[in-house]
C-alpha cells in the first residue's frame, strides 16, 4: 500500500510538472534583444514603479515573404499584375501571425496575470497591446527600466535589454516601448522671418498669382530667396494641370511631437499664394490619433518659443499650394512629451510611427501619397524595431499607397556626431530611418532653379541627406543604378558607409527658402519637410490623371521609379551630401546618395506611361495630317457614344504628345501627336484587351500609312 501511495504521489508531482507552463521559469528567460544607449541619451533614474507603459507585442508574421512578393508583382509595370494592389482584408491574411504563435503569448501573458480581456489587437492580430505599470512589465521582460534624458531635455522611459522566454523568441519579433530610442525629429531648419502678411512682399511674390500669365516662366515665376507654390507649379510643370477626380484621389501627411496644421495660418498662406484654395484651409480633415494634438488657438509664449506647428504649416500650405483641390488628410499622432520625471503622470512612452501605423492599417480608404517630414539616425533604433515598422510600410505599399519620407537636413552626419553607437566610437556616416526601408520612397532636397543643384544653406547648416543603410541590404531593383555609383566612389569614405545597404534619397524636389506662414507672418524655411510634401503633392497629381483615366494610383513607387520611371525625373549633377567633416556623397549624372534621380520633369503626362515610359525617347515623333483624317472609318472601337471612353483610353496609354487631344468633326476619330512607339503601344492593348477590334486594327494601320507624316 505505502509503494501504491508513493506511487501515485511521484505520478501526481510529474503531473503537475507537466502540466506546468515553460514560462513560469525564470530559468527559461534569455536575452531577447538589447541596444546600447544613444550618445544624445543619459540614464537619469530608475523609473517610477507606477508608470504606465502601453506595451506592443509584435507577433511573427505567417506569410511576409509572399507579402513582399505580392508588393514586388503589383508594383512592377513589366509585371501583369502591376497596379492590382491588395485589399485591406488580403494584407491582413498574410500578415496574421499563425495559431501557434497567438495561443502561446496568451499562455505567456496569462501566466503573469494579463488575461485576453486586458489585451487588445491590430487588425491582423499581428500585434497584442497592453497597458501595465513599469513594475509589471519589468518582471513581464525580466529587465529594468530607467528613466533617460536627452540633450534637448526631453525624457523617456526606456530599457535597454528585454528578455523573453526562450520558446518565445521565434515566435516575437520586438516589443515596444523597450530599447528603442526614435524620436521622429521634424527635418526644417527655420531660416528667419521675412515679413508680416499684408506688407509688401516684393521679395516673395513678383506677378499676380491669382492671375498668372499663360506664358509664365521659370525666371518669371521664382526666386532663389522665396520659394512659393507657383515657382513650384511652374517648374514643376503643374500649373496647367486640373484635378479631374479630387475626392476619389487624396494626399496625406503626419504630424507627431504635438505639431498640427493651424488652419489661420494656412489659410493667410493660401490667400496670399493661391487665392482660389484659401478655403481648403478650412476643409481638410485631421485626424487626431491617441491624444495627438490639433490646437487652432494662437500659441502661447513657451510654444513660440518651441517653434510649435511650424513643421505642420510647412507640410499642409506646400501640399494644399500645389495640389489643391486634392482633398488632404492630416494624421496627428500623440506622444510628446512622453514621460516628465517630476510628474506621476499615466502618460504611455510609445513609438510614434507604431502608433500611426496601427491607426491606418486598420482603415480601409487611405490617401494614395502619405508625406512624412520626421526621422531620426537609423542607429538610435534596435534592428529589430527598424524591420518591424518596415514591414508594415510593405503593407500600406501593397495596398498602392506611396510613402514618401524625408532625407534628413544634415548630409552624411551633422559634424560631431558622427560615430557608431555600439560602445566603440567608431567613426562613421549616420544612416537615416527609415529611409533605409526598401518599402519606402525617400526624398532629398534641391535648390537654385538654372539649373537646380544639391540644397544647402551656409545660414544653418542644413545640407541634403543621403546614405546607405546598415540594418537594410539593397534590394535588387537598385542594383542596376547604385551598383556603379558605389563602384565611382572607389576608396573614399572607405569604412565609413555599408556600400552593400539601401541607398537614399530616391528622387528629390526643391527644399529651401520655402515661404511659410506661421504665427501670422511669413517665414523661410529649409529642409527636407520643405521637399517632401512637395514631391508628395505633384505625385498626388499624377494619381489624379491615372484615376481619371481609369487606371490604377502609383502605389509603391520605387520598382517603376529604378526600372524606368527616373526618366521623368531631371537629374542633379551639382552639390554633395556634405558632413561628418566630409564632403559627403557626391551628386552624379544618374542616380546618387544626395538626390537620388533627381527632381519631377516640367510635365505631369510624363509620369503616368502604363509602361513607365515618358516624353523623352529616341523614336520619330509623329503628327496627324487632319486634312486626310475624314475618310478613315471608325477609329473609336468603344462606339459614337462612348469617344470620351476612347480619349480615357488615349491618355491611359500615353498616346498623346505636347499638344494633347484635339477635338475632330467626327466624334469616331480624335487627334494628337504621336510617336511611332506610342501608337504601337495603342494597337498591341487593342489586339489584347478587345479580340474583336479587327476592323479598328485595319482602320489604324491605314490611317498609319496613309496619313500620318513625320514632322521635322
Amino acid at each position: 500500500m505505502l509503494l501504491c501511495h508513493a506511487g501515485f504521489l511521484a505520478l501526481a508531482v510529474l503531473s503537475a510538472f507537466s502540466s506546468c507552463s515553460p514560462v513560469r521559469s525564470r530559468a527559461s528567460y534569455a536575452v531577447k534583444d538589447s541596444h546600447h544607449v544613444p550618445r544624445k541619451w543619459s540614464r537619469v533614474s530608475d523609473a517610477p514603479s507606477n508608470h504606465i507603459i502601453k506595451l506592443e507585442i509584435a507577433l511573427k508574421q505567417n506569410q511576409f515573404d509572399e507579402l513582399e512578393k505580392h508588393l514586388y508583382e503589383v508594383s512592377d509595370p513589366d509585371h501583369h499584375r502591376y497596379g492590382d494592389h491588395l485589399s485591406h482584408d488580403e494584407v491582413n491574411e498574410l500578415v496574421k501571425p499563425s495559431d501557434e504563435s497567438l495561443n502561446l503569448v496568451h499562455e505567456w501573458l496569462l501566466d503573469n496575470g494579463i488575461g485576453r480581456d486586458k489585451v487588445t489587437y491590430s487588425a491582423a492580430k499581428d500585434w497584442v497591446k497592453v497597458s501595465l505599470p513599469v513594475a509589471h512589465v519589468e518582471r513581464l521582460l525580466d529587465t529594468k527600466y530607467h528613466v533617460y534624458r536627452h540633450v534637448d531635455d526631453t525624457h523617456v522611459v526606456r530599457a535597454p535589454t528585454w528578455s523573453l522566454p526562450t520558446h518565445l523568441h521565434k515566435h516575437i519579433d520586438t516589443i515596444q516601448p523597450t530599447n528603442s530610442f526614435f524620436r521622429a525629429a521634424p527635418r526644417h531648419s527655420n531660416v528667419m522671418p521675412v515679413a508680416d502678411v499684408g506688407q509688401d512682399l516684393s521679395t516673395a511674390q513678383r506677378i499676380d498669382v491669382a492671375s498668372p500669365p499663360a506664358d509664365l516662366t521659370v525666371a518669371q515665376a521664382c526666386n532663389v530667396s522665396a520659394v512659393t507654390p507657383l515657382c513650384l507649379r511652374t517648374l514643376y510643370g503643374t500649373i496647367d494641370y486640373q484635378p479631374q477626380v479630387p475626392g476619389k484621389n487624396k494626399v496625406g501627411l503626419t504630424n507627431y511631437l504635438g505639431e498640427t496644421n493651424n488652419r489661420s495660418d494656412v489659410y493667410l498662406f493660401l490667400k496670399q499664394f493661391r487665392p482660389e484654395a484659401a478655403q481648403a484651409a478650412f476643409q481638410f480633415r485631421i485626424e487626431v490619433i491617441a491624444g495627438g494634438d490639433n490646437q487652432q488657438t494662437p500659441n502661447n509664449a513657451t510654444q513660440l518659443a518651441a517653434g510649435k506647428d511650424l513643421e505642420g504649416n510647412l507640410d499642409a500650405e506646400t501640399i494644399i499650394g500645389i495640389g489643391y483641390p486634392t482633398p488632404l488628410i492630416a494624421y496627428n499622432t500623440g506622444g510628446s512629451p512622453p514621460f516628465k520625471p517630476d510628474a506621476n503622470t499615466p502618460t504611455d512612452t510609445n513609438e510614434p510611427y507604431l502608433t500611426w501605423l496601427q491607426y491606418v492599417l486598420a482603415q480601409r480608404d487611405l490617401p494614395q501619397v502619405i508625406s512624412t517630414s520626421y526621422g531620426d539616425d537609423e542607429q538610435t533604433v534596435p534592428e529589430s524595431y527598424a524591420r518591424t515598422v518596415c514591414n508594415q510600410f510593405a503593407q500600406l505599399g501593397a495596398r498602392g499607397i506611396s510613402l514618401l519620407f524625408a532625407s534628413g537636413d544634415d548630409g552624411v552626419g551633422s559634424n560631431g556626431t558622427c560615430f557608431t553607437n555600439d560602445g566603440k566610437n567608431t567613426s562613421t556616416f549616420l544612416p537615416s530611418f527609415p529611409d533605409g526601408c526598401p518599402y519606402v520612397t525617400s526624398v532629398g532636397a534641391t535648390k537654385n532653379f538654372n539649373p537646380e543643384v544639391v540644397a544647402f544653406d551656409p545660414r544653418n547648416g542644413f545640407v541634403s541627406g543621403g546614405g546607405f543603410s546598415n540594418y537594410f541590404p539593397r534590394p535588387s531593383y537598385q542594383d542596376a543604378a547604385v551598383k556603379p555609383y558605389v563602384a565611382s566612389l572607389g576608396d573614399q569614405f572607405a569604412g565609413l558607409y555599408n556600400k552593400d545597404g539601401r541607398g537614399y534619397p530616391d528622387i528629390a524636389a526643391q527644399g529651401q527658402l520655402f515661404q511659410t506662414v506661421w504665427n501670422g507672418t511669413i517665414r523661410r524655411l529649409d529642409g527636407t519637410s520643405a521637399s517632401t510634401p512637395a514631391a508628395a503633392a505633384i505625385l498626388s497629381l499624377v494619381n489624379d490623371a491615372l484615376l481619371a483615366a481609369g487606371r490604377k494610383p502609383l502605389g509603391f513607387l520605387n520598382i517603376w521609379l529604378y526600372k524606368r520611371g527616373y526618366q521623368a525625373f531631371t537629374d542633379i549633377l551639382s552639390g554633395s551630401a556634405m558632413g561628418c567633416g566630409t564632403t559627403g556623397f557626391p551628386a552624379v549624372k544618374g542616380w546618387d546618395a544626395v538626390t537620388g534621380f533627381g527632381t519631377p520633369s516640367s510635365s505631369v503626362t510624363e509620369y503616368h506611361a502604363p509602361d513607365g515610359r515618358t516624353a523623352t525617347s529616341n523614336e520619330t515623333p509623329l503628327q496627324f495630317d487632319e486634312s486626310k483624317v475624314l475618310p478613315v472609318p471608325l477609329l473609336n472601337p468603344f462606339g459614337v457614344e462612348d469617344s470620351l471612353m476612347y480619349k480615357a483610353f488615349l491618355v491611359s496609354n500615353k498616346i498623346g504628345g505636347p499638344g494633347g487631344i484635339a477635338p475632330h468633326s467626327s466624334p469616331n476619330v480624335v487627334v494628337t501627336a504621336l510617336t511611332a512607339g506610342q501608337l504601337l503601344k495603342g494597337i498591341t492593348t487593342l489586339m489584347l484587351d478587345y479580340p474583336g477590334s479587327k476592323a479598328v486594327l485595319f482602320s489604324i494601320f491605314s490611317f498609319y500609312f496613309g496619313c500620318v507624316t513625320p514632322t521635322q
